[in-house]
């Protein structure tokens, strides 16, 4: 096999995995991602400010879709997880307003999107 067909048989079999890859794993992907990106953005400085700001902006549409399908009469999550992904969304977007403004840290996001992964992925917390 050659490079060029090898590389044609990787594009393939991840564009299979992809589809076929449950919601589950595709919000821990997505939540990983934009957690990531804000994380280096951070880590990079002042001159990195614009990527940060973008990051954060994916974050903050991220855990809109999130409230929206927690809010919906039809998901199937318990109530009461619900109704924790709904407070989180509202947290999530008034401490992301308050990290734009320079008046709070990006922790707490950060903490909270490893939180979710940690659940996503079925981990517990490190004792």
């Amino acid at each position: 096999m050659n490079a060029q067909t090898l590389a044609q048989a990787r594009k393939g079999y991840a564009q299979h995995a992809r589809t076929t890859q449950t919601p589950r794993a595709t919000e821990y992907e997505l939540i990983a991602r934009v957690t990531h990106r804000i994380k280096a953005s951070a880590e990079a400085g002042p001159r990195a400010y614009p990527k940060l700001v973008r990051a954060l902006s994916d974050n903050h549409r991220l855990w809109t879709a999130l409230a929206v399908d927690v809010a919906d009469k039809d998901n199937g999550l318990p109530q009461d997880l619900r109704a924790q992904i709904f407070y989180l969304a509202e947290f999530v977007q008034q401490h992301t307003a308050k990290v734009l403004n320079r008046k709070a840290r990006i922790a707490p996001l950060l903490e909270i999107n490893a939180a979710i992964l940690r659940g996503l992925s079925g981990r517990r917390p490190k004792s």
